[in-house]
């Protein structure tokens, strides 16, 4: 009897140490599925915790921490008007930031909507009557109306400085001023790109820093890109 009780301890050790390794192998197996799963969770919740851009949907007004990097090209109609004496022609190319300054205004208002500060840094050429280089910076004051639709006008003001090789009779420095007041829509392409159309009035003098100082006037026309985030 006792050598029987002896050799069932040595049949259950036996036993035990053949099914510990598969366990320890089974352990193993199941670690990497729990580890990418944990690692996958915070990625889904990064994304369902994105804030929109918008505070209640798309075109019902923007939040005050939106912001936006937006890039346009187009063209200058230079006109011979308010004593200029020569239509200056112009090609022109933006590159813009912008931020909100408020929420929403004026709730249940036509007006409602929001302001922005803008930043444009443009470049370009004058193509007509003579060709010449330009390249300058204006901060902008916008107001973009909250219309309910992916459709959102805009209004704005700028003035700022440039820097150009276009001389007399209607300029006469490198150093120039140039201010512009300009309307405009973003067409929402979805959430947070829209497509960006404006028109506006240019004009660029030295403020009679140096003479001349007749000034170049024009209208623009602008197409481009606009990035929300």
């Amino acid at each position: 009897m006792t050598a029987w009780k002896s050799n069932h301890r040595i049949l259950a050790c036996l036993i035990a140490l053949w099914i510990a390794p598969a366990t320890w192998r089974d352990a193993r197996a199941q670690q990497p599925s729990t580890l990418t799963n944990a690692a996958s969770t915070p990625a889904f919740n990064l994304e369902s915790n994105r804030k929109s851009i918008w505070e209640n949907g798309i075109g019902e007004g923007f939040r005050s921490t939106t912001q936006s990097i937006g890039v346009s090209a187009g063209a200058n109609y230079g006109i011979a008007t308010f004593g200029s004496r020569e239509a200056h022609d112009l090609a022109i190319a933006t590159l813009s930031y912008g931020h909100m300054l408020s929420p929403t205004w004026g709730e249940g208002h036509w007006y409602r909507g929001n302001l922005e500060f803008r930043l444009e840094l443009f470049t370009g050429a004058q193509f007509s009557p003579n060709t010449e280089w330009l390249v300058g910076l204006t901060p902008q004051l916008r107001y973009n109306f909250a219309t309910g639709t992916p459709w959102i006008p805009f209004v704005d003001l700028g003035a700022g400085v440039t820097a150009t090789g276009i001389g007399p009779p209607d300029l006469s420095g490198t150093f120039e001023f140039n201010d512009h007041a300009g309307i405009g829509t973003h067409w929402f392409l979805n959430d947070d790109v829209a497509l960006t159309a404006e028109g506006r009035y240019v004009h660029w003098s030295c403020a009679g820093l140096h003479e001349p100082n007749l000034g170049l006037n024009g209208v623009t026309g602008m197409l481009g890109l606009t990035f929300f985030f």
